[in-house]
Order: C-alpha cells, then structure tokens, then sequence
C-alpha cells in the first residue's frame, strides 16, 4: 500500500504592477520624466545637492516645468502624484519628492517666475523657510522683505513664523520720531527702521492694573524674548541704570547699546498713554548719556519712549522742537509666544558679556560743571 502525502497547493505569485504602469500618461510626459532625471543627476553631480542654493535652483525647475505642462498642455493636478512616485523610485535617497513637496515647487515657480530673483534671494534661504514665507504671506513685496530679512538676520525658521505672525512688516520702521530732524542722513535712516509700531510684548502676562515697574519687572524677566522683538544689534547694559546728576539720584528704566548704530538707547516705559512732558524727560536723560556715557565714536544716544497708547497729533507736537533724537511706539500685550522659539536666543549673561566692561560704562556716574566724556 502506498502512502500518499497531502501535496500542498501553491499559492499564485501576485505580481504588482507600478502606478505609472496603471496611470496612462499624456503625450510628452515620457520626454519630461528623462528629461527632470537627467537634470537630478547633474544637481547631484555638481554638489550632491548638499547645497541649498543648488537644492532650491532644482526645485524651482521641477516646478517651472509642471506648472508649463499644466497651463499649455492641460495636464491635470493628478499629473503630479505620478511624478511624486516615479521621482521617488528612480531616487529612493531624496525625501523631497513627495506629492505635497512638489505642490510647493510648483508654487513656487508661480510665486517666483523671474530665474535671476530665484538665484539672488529665494535660494538663499532654506527651502522649508521659503514654504513658511509662501503659506503665510500673499503680498510679493511683503514676501522678498521677509527673504531679505531672513538672510540678514539669519532667522530660524520658527523665529521666521514668529516674526510673520506678529506682523513684523507692517510694524518695522513705524515709529513716530523726530529722527530726520536730529541725525544726520545714514544715521537718520538707519536709526528709523530698527523702531518698530507698536512693539508686541505677547511673551508678557501681566493685569490690567500693573504698574510701570511691573512691566519693566517682566520684561527683564523674558529678557530673551524682549531682545527678540527689540531686533537684532540690541544689547542690554542695565535696568533702573543710575545717574546721579547736580547732586541728585535719576535712573533710566531700561538702557541698551546698539552695535550696528553704535550709540546708546534709552528706553523709557510707561503703562498709559503718551503724555507731552514724557519727551522732556527723555530729553535730559539723553543729554546726561551722551556727556556721562557715550565714547568719541560713538554717535548720538537714542531714546525711546514706550506707551500703551498714543494721541499721534500730541506726539508730534511734542517731539517738533526737541533737539535730541526720540522715538515714540505703543506696544500690545496679546497672545503667548510659542514655546520653540525658547532657546533660540541668546541667554542674560551672554547679552551682558556682549557689552564689554569698558570705561565708559560704569554702575553710578556723578555729573559736574565743565566735565564730560563725550565729544
């Protein structure tokens, strides 16, 4: 008697086809594929696409290309779902080839048409960044002012969102001053754009009722973030800076050095609204300065007066005469800063040390007839 094993039944092979084998392709779209792999390897050969600049130049292309096939030959917006996986299975290594990733070249190229603008400034920043910039920006020339910025500044991306949201385009440079009147034309110039209003304190949770040191309290309290919103060439020399001046005791709420105007600015915080007499205050402080603290090159102090509100009429009238250079912002208190921007910044003792303990710097200055260190 023969044994007769149960043989196994083998299961057929399932052989999946790939998409593009499943997904007919328009006329010219064969010409297109070789054509973007050949220009995928020639980025890769001429920097590995290590480079950003390179990196972006090649999406820009990939986009120009789509968006021309779309507009002249009718290709429809599943077109770029079979780019995205014919892309990605040809370079496996690259992560950039995803269905969203080439919506954003393909806006990009929208946004961007003119080449030389594209190698100038757009690929000078990181491609993520130029995605945030095409999200949250509409505005062309609101766009390229944040790409100068970025470059400038060297913003990380989540600064770049904060500064986004916060408005900071249509805040930069807004500030009420007599700056044309009282400092020579470079200076002038310079010294208006690093004001911004109003300065938006949302990193700040204090009442209604807070008092001006409270304010100053917790602004040296997020010492960072103050800086931040401040903008970049500010560093801090000291709160409730003391000048001791005709024998009497003064002190300056809050004193910075800026080290691209390389003069001193005197910050002068108030919790309500602008009043006249605010600006003569601020004026003797900046004659003190500029005769106690200020070295032989530098320029000019600079004051700042920070209101909750202001009456612009009152401001002007206040600021038309005064001799020294003052500006006059608001400020808001809104919403909470986001918690990655924490770390971004410099630390308290890092801004201190940015100001080296020279001699023109001192913790009490005493003021006398005939004497002064400026020029």
């Amino acid at each position: 008697m023969v044994n007769r094993k149960k043989q196994k039944q083998e299961k057929p092979e399932i052989v999946q086809q790939p998409l593009a084998q499943l997904i007919k392709s328009p006329s010219g779209y064969a010409k297109l594929l070789e054509d973007l792999k050949t220009k995928i390897r020639s980025a890769q050969i001429r920097a590995g696409l290590a480079a950003n600049r390179e990196l972006v130049l090649l999406y820009w292309e990939i986009g120009r290309q789509i968006l021309q096939r779309q507009r002249n030959e009718g290709w429809g917006s599943k077109i770029i779902d079979h780019l995205a996986h014919d892309l990605s299975r040809e370079f496996p290594e690259m992560k950039g080839f995803s269905p969203r990733n080439l919506k954003y070249m393909r806006a990009f190229a929208e946004a961007y048409p003119d080449k030389q603008f594209v190698q100038q400034l757009a690929a000078q920043i990181p491609w993520f960044h130029s995605c945030v910039i095409m999200d949250k920006v509409r505005i062309p020339s609101e766009r390229e002012w944040y790409i100068r910025q970025t470059i400038q500044h060297g913003w990380s991306r989540n600064i770049l969102v904060h500064q986004i949201e916060s408005g900071l385009y249509h805040r930069q440079g807004k500030a009420l001053t007599n700056f044309d009147r009282t400092l020579p034309a470079p200076q002038s110039e310079l010294a208006q754009q690093i004001l911004k209003d109003p300065y938006v304190f949302d990193f700040l949770s204090i009442g209604k009722e807070a008092k001006e040191r409270d304010l100053e309290k917790a602004l040296l309290e997020q010492i960072r973030l103050f800086l931040l919103e401040l903008g970049v060439g500010f560093s801090f020399v000291g709160s409730q800076y003391h000048l001791e001046v005709g024998g009497e005791d003064f002190y300056i709420d809050l004193l910075f050095y800026h080290l691209r105007l390389r003069c001193f600015v005197v910050i002068d915080l108030k919790i309500g609204e602008f009043q006249p007499e605010y600006a003569g205050k601020m004026n003797f402080y900046l004659s003190a300065v500029d005769d106690l603290l200020r070295h032989r090159d530098d320029h000019p102090s600079i004051g700042i007066i920070l209101c909750k509100t202001k009456n612009k009429v009152i401001a002007e009238y206040a600021l038309r005469d005064t001799r020294k250079p003052i500006g006059v912002s608001g400020y808001k208190l809104t919403e909470t800063l986001p918690k990655n921007l924490k770390g971004e910044l410099p630390s308290i003792k890092e801004l201190q040390g940015s100001i080296s303990a020279s001699s023109f710097i001192s913790g009490t200055i005493t003021l006398t007839k005939g004497k002064s260190g400026g020029n």
